[in-house]
């Protein structure tokens, strides 16, 4: 454990932010499953929405955010 008042407020901080960010990947995993088994286009685009929105608080990297949602058009291709 650290001992400097610093240290000791990062160590606080990043456990705060680490919360965070697991909070944020579980509702986006949850959209895409909910999206997956309900496809209409409104629900991808949401979905799609969500994961721009995570690839830019930096959640995902840009081209798993791309990958995903190239996925999820097709899944929306193939239900038309």
């Amino acid at each position: 454990m650290a001992n400097i008042k610093s240290a000791k407020k990062r160590v606080k901080v990043i456990k705060a932010k680490s919360l965070q960010n697991k909070m944020r990947k579980s509702a986006l995993k949850t959209t895409l499953k909910s999206t997956l088994t309900d496809v209409s286009a409104t629900n991808i685009q949401l979905a799609i929405k969500k994961v721009d929105q995570a690839a830019a608080n930096g959640l995902m990297h840009k081209n798993t955010a791309s990958r995903k949602k190239s996925q999820l058009m097709k899944k929306l291709n193939v239900a038309k």
